[in-house]
């Protein structure tokens, strides 16, 4: 079963060159150590929450946006390797020096972790335009979740998604200044989904939408296994894509 790491990063708005330099020449290093695929993405739609919001859950400040990347593995045991492999080289490989590769963001409210597809759908491509959120869910609403999810994809497929991974919570630390339980606000007994939809295009998301709001079958469970007022979530461009793109 594949496995994902995903993260969100704080990234000053008028960096996002240097942002996707960065990247470009340290993402191989991933796939270098059994990685799928390296996907980041720079935020396009990232609108001001009451409660929760991608901002907040990396500490942006003004001037900064948010990116929003996954790495995909094969199985966790490639990934623990692999990232283990990674780590190693921090120190002598040339593409991590901060000399001539500085990190254009601020690593100490990056948030990040490990987490578990339980909902897999359609192909991602690197055109797309991605929609990513953050969930609460309550431990023992795993399935619940999983099974709405799943049971979500025909009505979002319908509505012209190209994909969707939902991915739970499995190796996810907790931060001393940002993490993804702090980003949900997460309460005692709840876990966190890492979650992207992929789109065509953002015209096309953005009408999905729109129908959905006005669809008057579109109707939400009585018993919703998660917080959605706690839900984070917005709409990015992939800025670069190493790897599989199909």
């Amino acid at each position: 079963m594949s496995y994902f790491d995903g993260f969100v990063i704080p990234v000053p708005a008028g960096d996002k060159d240097k942002f996707v330099h960065h990247a470009a020449t340290i993402d191989p290093m991933f796939v270098e150590h059994g990685a799928l695929r390296v996907v980041e993405c720079w935020g396009a739609d990232l609108k001001p929450g009451q409660t929760t919001d991608f901002q907040g859950a990396v500490g942006a400040v003004d001037e900064e946006t948010v990116a929003f990347a996954w790495v995909e593995w094969p199985d966790k045991a490639t990934r623990d390797a692999g990232m283990a492999k990674f780590n190693d080289r921090m120190d002598s490989d040339p593409r991590m020096s901060p000399e001539t590769n500085p990190i254009p963001f601020d690593g100490k409210r990056m948030i990040f972790g490990g987490f578990e597809p339980i909902v897999s759908h359609g192909v991602f491509s690197e055109g797309d335009y991605v929609q990513g959120f953050i969930i609460p869910v309550p431990h023992d609403r795993r399935e619940d979740y999983r099974k709405m999810a799943d049971d979500a994809w025909d009505m979002f497929k319908g509505y012209g998604a190209n994909a969707v991974v939902e991915a739970w919570g499995d190796d996810v630390p907790h931060g001393q200044q940002t993490d993804f339980y702090r980003a949900v606000k997460a309460e005692d007994g709840e876990n966190v989904v890492f979650s992207y939809m992929a789109w065509p295009s953002r015209e096309v998301c953005d009408a999905a939408a729109e129908k959905m709001m006005n669809d008057p079958d579109m109707k939400m469970p009585d018993d919703v296994p998660f917080n959605g007022a706690r839900m984070v979530y917005g709409g990015f461009e992939p800025v670069v894509v190493v790897g599989d793109s199909q």
